[in-house]
């Protein structure tokens, strides 16, 4: 139930958004290209990340880099 508490689970990395261009969802109203995202949690897919509306959604790992550390 990993989802009851999204917003105090520990950052496991930091990630950049590099564009918004989805092919079949509407992600512009809630990521910003050049913005940097806090990742809460990851899969083969997709980062868990803390959104412009301040609520965690899961994206395609494509719109973003990692960030060097």
């Amino acid at each position: 139930m990993i989802h009851l508490n999204w917003h105090e689970r520990p950052t496991i990395k930091i990630v950049v958004c590099n564009h918004t261009n989805a092919e079949k969802y509407i992600v512009h109203n809630v990521l910003t290209p050049g913005k940097e995202y806090e990742v809460k949690n990851e899969t083969d897919d997709f980062y868990f990340i803390i959104d412009n509306r301040g609520k965690v959604g899961g994206y395609y790992k494509h719109y973003f880099t990692e960030k060097a550390v």
